[in-house]
């Protein structure tokens, strides 16, 4: 058995063990932090839900394929490959959605072209915005937004044209 197998089960005897020491009640404070988690999960779930469902219309209708070949001749012109538009357009609302663009595109493409190259920049240097927010915001109980948005679609655009950029200077061209 290695040591590094032992951390996690050393840690929770070591914090069941401290809080046993400090005469806390160990596993009402577990049940306690389990009821806040499901609570938590409970505000979260239904903006989950239909941030997920309305990835997949997007993608199921045809619109994304569409939006794409409008945005290719603006993309080529900033040096962005117009491959990397659906994982553009995905990106910011689905990590998983993305990381199956991304796959999609490195396999067509190969992981070491120029458009897999961006690809694989883009999902490191981006968020999953929507979905970050929904989920903060969700649990926090926020509901108007207000300037975040607008602030992080800025640096997702900005993280887009970055990497293909970066890819460019350190990879050479297209």
């Amino acid at each position: 058995m290695s040591l590094s197998s032992l951390v996690i089960p050393v840690l929770l005897a070591g914090v069941a063990v401290c809080g046993l020491g400090h005469r806390a009640d160990v596993y009402g404070a577990l049940t306690h932090g389990a009821e806040e988690g499901l609570t938590v999960l409970l505000r979260v779930v239904p903006a989950l839900v239909g941030l997920l469902t309305a990835v997949s219309m997007f993608r199921a209708s045809g619109a994304m394929d569409d939006l794409s070949s409008l945005c290719a001749p603006v993309l080529e012109r900033l040096g962005i490959p117009p491959e990397a538009t659906p994982l553009m357009l995905i990106r910011p609302v689905s990590g998983s959605g993305a990381l199956a663009v991304a796959t999609e595109l490195m396999t067509t493409h190969g992981p070491d072209s120029f458009v897999g190259r961006v690809a694989a920049v883009m999902l490191g240097s981006t968020e999953t915005t929507f979905y970050t927010i929904a989920v903060y915001y969700g649990s926090a109980g926020i509901i108007r937004t207000r300037h975040t948005i607008p602030a992080a679609i800025t640096a997702d655009l900005t993280g887009f044209f970055v990497s293909a950029l970066a890819v460019r200077l350190f990879f050479g061209g297209t």
